[in-house]
């Protein structure tokens, strides 16, 4: 699961030269943001496939992947406001 897991974050990109540094999928001009708001917004798997494609089943479950890695590395501190 390691290895595959590895595998699957390769194919997301950060070059600041492309899309001002945002994480991209395999160098494109797609970003992970673009493909998570469709997904969100109802798009489907195969339109997003199909309005890209050059996009591949696996780039979208890196994308994935990449927002689940990303979500748990976040903290919430409480922070003592004296009120």
């Amino acid at each position: 699961m390691v290895k595959q897991t590895h595998k699957l974050l390769e194919r997301i990109t950060v070059d600041p030269k492309i899309m001002v540094g945002k994480p991209t999928i395999r160098g494109l001009r797609i970003t992970v943001e673009q493909i998570l708001k469709a997904l969100a917004g109802g798009v489907s798997l195969q339109e997003i496939l199909d309005d890209y494609p050059e996009l591949e089943s696996e780039d979208i479950q890196a994308v994935l992947l990449y927002a689940a890695e990303r979500i748990g590395e976040e903290r919430v501190y409480m922070v003592d406001t004296g009120v």
